[in-house]
């Protein structure tokens, strides 16, 4: 399947989005601190009659951009990223789609419910939680953007790559792990602090969790270290009907690390719960 790529300006700044497949709209939202080619797996096969939009977070760029320079970013929030979500949804006139997000992206999809529950058609959540960060979690961010002043993305590849991928693709995939730190490497350290920061400020979704009404599929790879399946399967429990997949020989990127687990599971869901 040929993937069409195209540049759109949101909020003033070029994004780029790529897009595999016809028929309904599929919004997918990539990890931190990767960018839009984490979905590169899915957009080369995507369900029979869906459309797969996966587009770069504001200031991310895909390899062939990431020597270019990146404008200040400012101050960004997770609402920043849904507002551009949104408004590229305006732009490639979908009215609603199915959201779904790897880990930051699945805090991108909370906020985008937030602000338009009407543009959100199902809900995938892989590999995320709702809470906002603690205390640690805000002081580990800190420590990231240090690390980024030090070391740039050199340095966040390496502190990185061992909790983003599970054990057995660091012993048994390593086209995987290189594929992964690639596309670290891919971005430029000024996007990369202005999502530690918009991460670091995000608010607490848990109360949202009750009331989401659309269908949902939580997704959680068995070896990940940075939210476990103790957390994926709280997040399914709190979300009225949902559905949980836990992905064996997976870490904290299933849909990166086993593709084909990851699509059956999609497409099975999307074919019950969704069409």
């Amino acid at each position: 399947m040929s993937v069409r790529e195209q540049q759109v300006t949101l909020a003033g700044r070029p994004v780029r989005c790529l897009e595999a497949g016809e028929g309904e709209p599929i919004l997918l939202v990539h990890a931190f601190p990767l960018g839009a080619d984490l979905w590169r797996p899915q957009l080369a096969a995507p369900p029979p009659g869906w459309r797969l939009l996966a587009p770069d977070l504001r200031g991310f760029r895909g390899p062939a951009e990431a020597q270019g320079d990146v404008a200040p970013l400012g101050e960004v929030t997770v609402d920043d990223y849904a507002r551009d979500l949104v408004a590229l949804l305006d732009h490639l006139g979908v009215a609603r789609a199915v959201v779904g997000g790897v880990s930051m992206g699945g805090y991108v999809a909370f906020a985008l419910l937030r602000q338009a529950p009407d543009r959100v058609r199902a809900l995938v959540l892989s590999d995320t939680r709702p809470q906002a960060d603690g205390d640690e979690g805000r002081a580990k961010r800190r420590e990231m953007l240090a690390l980024i002043e030090r070391g740039g993305m050199e340095a966040v590849a390496g502190a990185m790559l061992p909790a983003l991928v599970g054990r057995t693709s660091q012993t048994e995939r390593p086209e995987v792990v290189a594929e992964v730190r690639r596309l670290v490497l891919a971005n430029h350290p000024e996007a990369v602090r202005a999502a530690v920061s918009a991460m670091m400020t995000r608010p607490d979704s848990t109360p949202l969790l009750a009331a989401i009404a659309c269908p949902t599929l939580v997704v959680v790879g068995e070896e990940d270290v940075i939210t476990p399946v103790p957390d994926a399967t709280a997040l399914h429990d709190a979300i009225p009907g949902s559905r949980l997949a836990v992905l064996p020989e997976a870490g904290h990127l299933p849909n990166l690390e086993t593709p084909d687990a990851f699509d059956a599971v999609l497409t099975r869901f999307l074919a019950e719960r969704v069409a």
